[in-house]
């Protein structure tokens, strides 16, 4: 990978995560326009059957047109996506097309990326790559709000304004995307196979099942609390800008200087312990009401948490996986983040509406203990396993 080709290929995956990161206003839009959070569910709930579309024809794509331009495609729906909300001026139906196109374009853009990585890279220096890319990519989620949240409040940008924004510069993604893939030589991979959906039976009786559920709890928290952020802190002295800003910072820095600490423990502790760290961090979302300190520590605890234990329970997934099964776990692995991510806020979104902020943040953290307690057993089961599966 060179240089000049890890610009385009990085930028392309900031700005096109930018575009994710813009569904968290979406709660401002709808109540702009006399909606509630239901309808903020609803649309994500649209996002979740684009994801379940898009990410089973990313291996049909990326045989036919290649992995890079695959994803550049998927960067230019999720800025149709994210531009169709901003032409939403009132309460209907259309806004399920705008949902679906996001939820489509993230879900291929997520799986089909780290293949056109993957294609252009060797064993050795993939893994710094990779670790580059999640890192910008987490960068855009948080960064992207954090910005649009200062536009609209210190320059008084309209919220439409900001999302047209967004979407022009999802398709400077798609088109720098298009470059990387143009002028980056690649190896000859095989995609994700399309035999994924019958292999679930195999990878559900090893440990990769723990972590792929793991990640679909891990999921709703980190939806929870970013999609309704503006509405956990209404009638107190904080600001949602703060929360994505001190997230996005935190995840970064994260990544960057604590990677190799996660990496020297155990994998078994390290799960279990970025889990509790993410779960102390919806524990201080719900006192805010009584001490605003405790918003920016929660965006800290999320950002470690959630942050490091993304990548530390995929590598689960790999490896709790027999070789001829790793692709369809991987694959498995980005379908249930995204039931969690784009399914969550459907839930959560007419908890909020009809019992509450502390029913919603109550129902957050049952999530967070859930995937705590799926960490213990799948340690259990490690230690009465055999084989090939035992001590990954």
């Amino acid at each position: 990978m060179r240089p000049f080709s890890a610009f385009f290929v990085l930028i392309g995956t900031l700005l096109a995560a930018g575009g994710y990161g813009a569904t968290f206003f979406l709660s401002m839009h709808f109540r702009s326009m006399g909606g509630n959070d239901l309808d903020t569910g609803l649309a994500l709930a649209e996002a979740t059957v684009g994801t379940l579309v898009g990410v089973p024809l990313v291996g049909w794509f990326a045989q036919r047109i290649g992995a890079a331009r695959t994803t550049a495609l998927a960067a230019l729906c999720i800025g149709l996506g994210v531009a169709g909300f901003a032409l939403i001026d009132r309460m209907s139906g259309l806004s399920v097309f705008p949902g679906f196109l996001v939820g489509f374009g993230w879900g291929a853009f997520c799986l089909a990326a780290p293949m056109a990585l993957a294609e252009r890279t060797s064993d050795t220096d993939r893994g710094f790559w990779f670790m580059r890319f999640g890192t910008i990519q987490m960068a855009g989620i948080g960064g992207c709000p954090a910005a649009a949240a200062f536009a609209i409040r210190s320059w008084h940008w309209p919220l439409t304004s900001v999302l047209y924004l967004v979407g022009g510069l999802c398709a400077l993604a798609a088109l720098m995307l298009e470059v990387f893939g143009r002028i980056s030589p690649h190896s000859s991979a095989s995609p994700v196979q399309e035999r994924w959906l019958r292999q679930i039976g195999a990878i559900s009786r090893t440990r990769a099942a723990y972590p792929i559920v793991m990640i679909s709890l891990c999921a709703c928290v980190f939806s929870g609390l970013m999609t309704f952020q503006m509405s956990f802190v209404q009638g107190t002295h904080a600001q949602a800008g703060t929360f994505f800003s001190l997230y996005a910072v935190t995840v970064v820095a994260a990544r960057w200087l604590l990677t190799r600490v996660v990496i020297r423990l155990h994998r078994a502790v390290a799960t279990k312990l970025l889990l509790g760290i993410m779960v102390l961090g919806i524990a201080a979302m719900s006192a805010v009401p009584y001490y605003t300190g405790f918003h920016a520590a929660s965006a800290v605890l999320l950002g470690t948490g959630y942050g490091l234990v993304y990548p530390t329970i995929q590598a689960q997934a790999v490896n709790d996986s027999a070789a001829m099964h790793r692709p369809a776990a991987l694959t498995w692995f980005v379908v249930a983040y995204f039931v969690g991510t784009f399914g969550f806020p459907a839930i959560g979104g007419w908890v909020l509406v009809h019992l509450g902020k502390i029913a919603l943040i109550a129902l957050i953290a049952i999530c967070g203990l859930a995937a705590l307690m799926l960490a213990i057993m799948r340690d259990k089961h490690d230690r009465h396993s055999i084989g090939p599966f035992a001590g990954a």
